[in-house]
């Protein structure tokens, strides 16, 4: 029986690299000039920090997670999603004693059991960032964007950010309390899970896409939480709002945003790409100040951000990214003594910073150049005995399909000069 990746995980291979690469940079670039240091943690933690973290009642703790006994009895989970994590760590290393403020990014995979589809995977990756210890709407602004920077530097359009307050511990209750009155009227039109999520969260009812749920939110006398949010909570959404204008990034409230987790407080928000279809954003976050109580530690203000990789690399292929236009050259040896010749220059270009691919498979000139034409690559330096006559190499471009006989120093020129304007 043929043996393949388990269903919902994929490999990554050849010219789709470089999207991820991309990618990877421009998110590492942008974190480092936003004042950001990474982080990276374990990629299963105790099953705990999720439940309490993420929500008992959330979907993600109650379907989708991966969760195992390990060999001495503990119930291990393969991380769903990468904020709690984070917060634990802050917490398990004393940050909020000896440097409450910090600023921190991650880069890797997460794993939820979903239906696979387009930019939805099982196992699947995300780059975020999380400020913990600011309590000013400010960070919430910087965040955002944040977010927004990269998106734009990644080419993407038709963006769009909503925004919503979920209220904190005080004002929250009461729209929690007035929504499940108002749920409870209707209950013969909601769906079943909808049914299960009343009793438990009706905050989670919001999370449901079941068109007949959809229909009731979209009622005109659907309560909203804009208007239950304290005085408190309503000034740091309308300084958040001022930041934002300021800031030159659109924006539209969506009362009903509420995100699929638990430990959320005051600003939630999505950026959504409208050309995905249904499974439209491509990122989002929010304020979670209370979640350090929550996994046993002081009152720590937080706010993060996180996206989901492919669906961005999704978005890079359609918008035509180039793939190939990592410069690199292609060295083809002739005979043995032309294999010890380019292994030299081979030193030489790693010095001179040239990438380089040296096929030790054939002395055959036609399959070098055939190799060199599938991988995309445009200069081959040819190693034989005629280069060793006149103590030099060739040099063939395949696109214009010129070559010329040149000495060490020549083609290194050339090469340098190649590079520059590739």
């Amino acid at each position: 029986m043929e043996i393949k990746a388990p269903r919902g995980t994929r490999d990554i291979l050849g010219e789709e690299v470089a999207l991820w690469q991309h990618l990877e940079e421009v998110v590492r670039r942008n974190a480092h000039l936003f004042g950001y240091e990474e982080i990276r943690t374990p990629v299963f933690e105790h099953t705990e920090l999720f439940a309490r973290g993420v929500g008992e009642e959330t979907d993600i703790v109650q379907k989708e997670m991966y969760t195992f006994t390990d060999k001495g009895g503990r119930s291990i989970t393969l991380r769903p999603e990468g904020t709690a994590p984070v917060v634990r760590a802050y917490l398990e290393h004393g940050f909020f004693v000896r440097d409450p403020r910090v600023r921190w990014y991650y880069l890797g995979p997460m794993f939820r059991y979903e239906r696979p589809q387009a930019g939805r995977m099982r196992q699947f990756h995300q780059f975020g960032f999380e400020a913990l210890g600011f309590q000013d709407p400010a960070c919430d602004a910087e965040i955002i964007l944040l977010a927004w920077t990269i998106y734009r530097e990644l080419g993407l359009s038709d963006l769009s950010l909503e925004l919503n307050s979920i209220g904190c511990p005080l004002c929250k209750p009461h729209y929690v309390r007035r929504l499940r009155e108002y749920l409870e009227s209707r209950k013969d039109a909601l769906c079943e899970n909808c049914k299960r999520r009343l009793v438990e969260n009706p905050l989670r009812v919001l999370d449901c896409k079941n068109e007949t749920c959809q229909a009731v939110f979209r009622e005109a006398s659907f309560p909203s939480i804009q208007d239950f949010l304290c005085t408190e909570c309503r000034r740091h959404e309308e300084r958040l709002f001022s930041l934002l204008k300021r800031l030159g990034i659109p924006f539209v409230v969506n009362p009903r945003l509420v995100r699929g987790l638990d430990y959320y407080t005051r600003t939630v928000f999505e950026v959504k790409v409208h050309t995905l279809g249904a499974q439209d954003a491509i990122g989002g976050g929010g304020r979670y100040d209370g979640l350090a109580r929550a996994l046993g530690g002081p009152e720590v203000p937080g706010v993060g951000f996180a996206a989901g990789m492919e669906r961005i690399v999704l978005l890079l292929e359609r918008s035509g990214f180039p793939r190939k236009g990592t410069f690199r050259v292609y060295l083809a040896p002739q005979d043995e003594e032309g294999e010890k010749d380019l292994l030299a220059l081979s030193q030489v270009l790693h010095e001179a910073g040239i990438p380089f691919c040296l096929d030790f498979a054939s002395k055959n000139l036609r399959y070098h150049l055939k190799r060199a034409q599938k991988m995309g690559v445009r200069f081959v330096v040819i190693a034989g005995e005629e280069e060793r006559k006149n103590e030099g190499f060739s040099l063939k471009d395949l696109v214009s399909g010129e070559q010329m006989l040149l000495s060490r120093e020549e083609l290194l020129g050339r090469l340098r000069k190649e590079r520059e304007t590739c």
